[in-house]
């Protein structure tokens, strides 16, 4: 006999629809899994007959075969188990409808006992099943919240595989379990809390604003203090004052993580903005993604959110290069033999670095022991084309005790984060008819219609120009800082003021990073 049930491959974020067709022949019994399976799901067959008989549910032995269609789709994953189970039993007796069977799409890996363990990627495969016109989905109970994020589809939290049967006999022979059910309201309100808050930072006002403006424009951004200054505490609080995740991007988000087992089940929603803050010793593949079987990286895991790289001159040089692709078009590419995936990767960068080895250089209080050469050679670890794509250069100097002291309490991340969304409305609203989300996005053609100066803030910055060096590139990203200002403020055009404050962004001395 013959059997056909659907479940989904992963590729890159997005899903694929896999047809499990599996055939019962008489004869000697032997086993052929064909469709390009790698090991894990090579060896579900022998989880799935241990499960099947410790549950003590009769399948009909003889050559099987089992065919997961399309073919030249490479399948690598556990979550073939559930469905090839069914597809077996199926295909062996009459205790599944096929009627049934059309209307779900399955996936989770079985426990020898026949419990049915969570798998990665099934917001990807829930998504795709609504599209394909799917009634519903069967998906491991740790993996229900997760699913039933999609609106209009029925999802079904199976525990062992015997729940699976209970639903898959029909609703004469109902006895499983129910469907699940999110209240996505309250979801979101619970998603969304902030454990942190800008008002738990004492002082550093200049270095606030400077990450008020890089909120609101989208910007990239560099901390350069010394150790114990708040340049991490300031960092974890980017978060708290970008605009709220909207339900496509957390979607959209909420994908990446899936599909890199990162989800937290019990709300099963990235609501959020990510906050990602790698080691210094991580690798281009850790960084970037890719690996044997391609992954999302860290970069992707940022996606839509916050991407701090503490001590920056710390990275292998190679490794902050391969940033520099997906800083400007917002998505990574991997290319193996076999597949060419591409990931999202349109985050904030905000990194910070001490400005020479020791930590002390221009600090106050303490001396500085490196020499200019050491200086150097750190601080030519950062190349300039990596320099050239942050926008925003910030000084941290450290809190005196007056302000650490100080009982008042600084102005709260939901007061900031309103000024930085009315900044992202004047954006949206003057961006309406593109693909371009905020002013860091903008391309040649938008800074020319859009970011206009008079001959005041003309003359500022061709002094600056000339004065710091700057490239092409940081010319182009002075005047979307510029524009940023303006839309702070609610100008309507760029102004001489809103020019000056940019310059400052990027007043560090541009002969540091000439490598």
């Amino acid at each position: 006999m013959l059997s056909q049930v659907w479940s989904s491959a992963t590729h890159g974020v997005e899903a694929l629809p896999v047809e499990i067709e599996t055939n019962v022949a008489s004869g000697m019994r032997g086993l052929s899994v064909v469709g390009l399976p790698r090991a894990a799901v090579r060896e579900s067959f022998d989880r799935v007959r241990a499960a099947l008989e410790n549950n003590s549910i009769p399948v009909e032995w003889g050559r099987i075969t089992i065919n997961l269609a399309p073919a030249d789709v490479p399948k690598e994953s556990a979550a073939f188990d559930l469905p090839m189970a069914v597809g077996w039993v199926a295909a062996s007796t009459d205790v599944v409808r096929e009627d049934v069977l059309d209307r779900y799409w399955l996936t989770g890996e079985l426990a020898l006992d026949g419990t049915v363990r969570p798998v990665n990627g099934v917001l990807p495969m829930a998504m795709k099943a609504r599209e394909e016109g799917c009634e519903g989905v069967l998906v491991p109970a740790e993996n229900a919240a997760e699913a039933a994020v999609v609106e209009d589809l029925t999802v079904y939290p199976v525990e062992t595989v015997r729940d699976a049967f209970a639903v898959l006999q029909g609703p004469g022979h109902h006895s499983g379990p129910t469907p699940y059910e999110n209240d996505m309201a309250s979801l979101y309100e619970q998603a969304r809390q902030h454990t942190v808050d800008f008002r738990e930072v004492r002082g550093q006002e200049n270095v606030k604003r400077a990450l008020e403006v890089a909120a609101a424009g989208g910007h990239n951004a560099l901390m350069v203090g010394p150790p114990g200054s708040g340049k991490t505490m300031l960092a974890r609080r980017v978060p708290t004052i970008l605009p709220p995740l909207s339900s496509d991007e957390a979607l959209e988000t909420t994908k990446i993580h899936s599909v890199s087992g990162e989800l937290q089940s019990e709300t099963g929603l990235l609501a959020t903005r990510p906050f990602r803050a790698p080691h210094h010793t991580i690798s281009d593949a850790g960084l970037c993604g890719g690996g044997a079987h391609p992954s999302p990286g860290e970069i992707s895991l940022a996606h839509n959110g916050v991407l701090f790289l503490d001590e920056l001159p710390e990275f292998q040089r190679r490794v902050l290069e391969v940033l520099r692709q997906p800083m400007e078009e917002g998505q990574i590419t991997i290319s193996r033999a076999q597949s060419t995936v591409t990931y999202p990767a349109r985050f904030m960068l905000v990194a910070s670095m001490n400005p020479c080895p020791c930590g002390h250089l221009n600090d106050p209080n303490r001396e500085c022991v490196c020499t200019p050469a050491q200086v150097q050679r750190y601080l030519g670890k950062i190349s300039g084309p990596l320099m050239d794509r942050i926008d925003l250069h910030v000084e941290v100097a450290p809190v005196d005790f007056d302000e650490m002291s100080a009982e008042r309490e600084g102005e709260s991340s939901a007061a900031v984060r309103e000024r930085v969304v009315r900044a992202r409305e004047r954006q949206g609203a003057r961006f309406s008819d593109t693909k371009t989300h905020c002013n860091a996005q903008m391309g040649a053609q938008d800074v020319q219609t859009h970011c206009g100066i008079d001959d005041t803030g003309e003359n500022l910055l061709r002094r600056a120009t000339d004065r710091l060096g700057l490239s092409a590139r940081g010319y182009t990203r002075i005047l979307k800082v510029a524009r940023t200002v303006a839309d702070l403020e609610g100008a309507p055009h760029i102004q001489s003021n809103h020019v000056s404050e940019a310059i400052q962004y990027r007043s560090l001395d541009r002969g540091w990073w000439n490598g």
